[in-house]
């Protein structure tokens, strides 16, 4: 190949490899393992480091025998005989001398007999009623370590623990692998620095995080790194750059960071093609799909992908185990904990899937809710307590099939964690930072699905509580009715959160002029809708109905996003001229509000959870003084009946 041209047709995915094939041929073609290279440093500074070479110790530790405990050191032999009704007397000086915990044990002495069981008899002698035995209460000499005795083995990665038996051994300084140096380069025109980022985004332009977030991720597994600025998608430049760096002895990986999905403007197999060999062009695995791994001067390169989600999961796949592989030490071992899914959760044959969820325990069950899958949503990693992973030959998951899931968070925080299901509200967040200021031990998780969702979720035992503002079009009234139909044999209590304004968000200075819903029929408006069993898609209906409105006449009624934000955000970014939301949602985002109606926002709560120290938690936290407040500086609840018990199960 002509290394002065690269071609910028667009790319297909020219080998693409399951994830097992991808990960034997990098470690089959690629030397990954531990270096010679290493270096020095001070033992206080080698925690998380991995030595070289074994260790052993340069002194004995303790270095001479030392009393365990404070009393008198003796010759065990002397006492023999010493009995309650046959007590003996030992002369301080020659046969007992007086020790403290760490004294030196005076020479001729072999024993130490404990304080609290001498009797002082003058100030020439003890009584004792029992007999020592030899090196009982004493450290010996070489108890904890001998000279020359191996501490730690090569490969051995230093744990604070360790420092101090290095330190007693007499060791100050280690010889330690030297770290391996990633190199990420990060690209694409679209990218900023976020140094550099002013009050607000130009459209297209996206802040660069991914090769921040990468490079902590590959310090936490004991490499370093060092990431150049952003480079245009100019692809001599990038090739310049790749090839300085597998010139090199700095670097010992070199990943570029964007530009390896099949759009024409990704230059990462074809600049690693020209100045080395592409292995992998392609892995079936979401996300990650687009990952590119190839060779250059025996160093391993990367093409990682632009979207942050797939980023994280190409490296967490390819470049952990190597950092493992170089440090001579196995893959990181993760905990993992079975679990059941609370929906089905679609898979694909031939693509390995990894999903995101919110974990905790309901009843005797671990509950996995699935979170967004797109590659893109960072958040989706952040929010998540665990992933599940569907391998290549499965189409899917069951709703309550039993899999595994990774630990992303702690055990305790999924056996501690409130889980919630149903409907969106902005008040759920306040919720669950107050929980945590609260509490160190509970945290509260919420998962949106609509009312009816929720509904659905506490009939199948799946959450300890569901928001719910489900209209009934007879009365008025909100939610008592569905829960008569959908769960008449699961007692619940239902609680008021609040009372909160319901209405259409529109752009600022609401340029359409809209005063209602009869004006979502004409023909300017775009619409985006709360997705079908939302009590907000219940209500929107209820009023069309009323004002004769068919739902077809309304562009953007198909169009559904699942969350008063999501709904107030797509308003924001001019994808939608208005959305059915809340008052809270449009204040947040500066936009307008246009007033409906004022509905109920209420907790279903099953009896079976209502007496546990979690749900006292809750309750506490939405009846305080505190909450309120919060509540009115947000904008649009009415909270009067905040906290109230407005309806039992009989």
């Amino acid at each position: 190949m002509d290394h002065n041209k690269i071609n910028s047709t667009r790319n297909i995915y020219l080998k693409m490899k399951t994830l097992e094939e991808a990960r034997e041929l990098l470690f089959k073609e690629i030397d990954t393992g531990p270096k010679n290279a290493d270096e020095t440093v001070d033992v206080t500074n080698a925690v998380n480091r991995v030595l070289s070479g074994p260790i052993y110790a340069r002194l004995s530790s303790p270095g001479f025998h030392s009393a365990a405990m404070d009393g008198a050191a003796v010759k065990a032999e002397t006492t023999f005989g010493a009995s309650e009704a046959n007590p003996q007397t030992l002369e301080i000086g020659t046969e007992a001398v007086f020790v403290n915990t760490g004294h030196v044990l005076p020479r001729h002495t072999d024993a130490v007999i404990m304080i609290e069981d001498i009797g002082i008899t003058d100030e020439n002698t003890i009584r004792i009623e029992a007999p020592s035995f030899p090196w009982q209460n004493v450290r010996r000499m070489g108890e904890d370590m001998v000279s020359t005795e191996l501490l730690f083995p090569r490969h051995h990665r230093i744990t604070p623990y360790c420092i101090g038996a290095l330190i007693s051994g007499g060791i100050s300084e280690v010889r330690v692998i030297k770290k391996p140096n990633l190199l990420f380069l990060p690209t694409g025109p679209e990218l900023v620095d976020y140094r550099k980022v002013g009050k607000e985004l130009a459209p297209g332009q996206v802040i660069e995080s991914n090769t921040h977030v990468l490079g902590k991720m590959a310090e936490k597994y004991g490499a370093e790194y060092t990431h150049r600025d952003i480079l245009p998608d100019d692809p001599e430049l990038i090739r310049q750059a790749v090839k300085k760096a597998a010139d090199s002895e700095d670097f010992d990986m070199i990943l570029i960071v964007g530009g390896s999905s099949a759009g024409s403007e990704d230059f990462a197999r074809e600049v690693i093609a020209s100045v080395g060999r592409v292995m992998v062009h392609g892995v079936a695995m979401m996300p990650g799909k687009p990952t590119v791994i190839g060779e250059i001067n025996g160093k391993p390169a990367f093409g990682i992908p632009g979207y942050p989600v797939s980023a994280i999961m190409a490296f967490e796949q390819f470049a952990v185990p190597l950092i493992s592989s170089m440090l001579g030490q196995p893959e990181p071992d993760h905990e993992m904990i079975e679990v059941e899914p609370t929906k089905k959760i679609a898979g694909k044959l031939g693509m390995e899937q990894f999903i995101r969820v919110k974990l905790g325990r309901v009843g005797q069950r671990v509950v996995a809710t699935p979170l967004p899958r797109g590659a893109g949503t960072i958040t989706s990693l952040t929010e998540a307590d665990g992933i599940i992973r569907i391998p290549t030959e499965k189409e899917g998951l069951r709703e309550n099939e039993k899999t595994p899931a990774r630990l992303l968070k702690t055990r305790d925080s999924v056996e501690n964690t409130i889980v919630a299901v149903g409907s969106h509200d902005n008040t759920l967040d306040v919720i669950a930072d107050m929980i945590r200021a609260e509490s160190g031990r509970f945290t509260l998780s919420s998962s949106h699905v609509g009312s009816m969702g929720g509904l659905m979720a506490v009939k199948n035992g799946l959450c300890h509580f569901a928001g719910s503002h489900l209209l009934d079009e007879n009365d008025g009234s909100y939610n008592i009715s569905y829960i008569r139909r959908y769960l008449p044999d699961t007692p619940v209590r239902l609680v008021r959160l609040a009372e909160r304004e319901q209405g259409l968000i529109t752009t600022a200075g609401n340029p359409k002029n809209l005063s209602g819903i009869h004006d979502l029929a004409k023909e300017d408006i775009l619409f985006i809708n709360r997705q079908g069993g939302s009590g907000t898609r219940v209500l929107l209906d209820y009023h069309l109905r009323r004002s004769g409105i068919d739902p077809d006449s309304i562009s953007g009624y198909e169009k559904e996003e699942y969350t008063h934000m999501a709904v107030a955000a797509a308003v924001l970014g001019q994808s939608a001229d208005a959305g059915m939301g809340i008052l809270a949602a449009a204040k947040a985002l500066g936009l307008d509000f246009v007033p409906v109606t004022t509905e109920s926002y209420d907790l279903v709560i099953p009896e079976a959870f209502f007496h546990t120290d979690r749900i006292k938690l809750l309750l506490e936290v939405i009846r305080s003084e505190a909450f309120g407040e919060k509540l009115g500086a947000m904008g649009g609840y009415h909270t009067q009946n905040t906290g109230k018990i407005v309806w039992k199960s009989s």
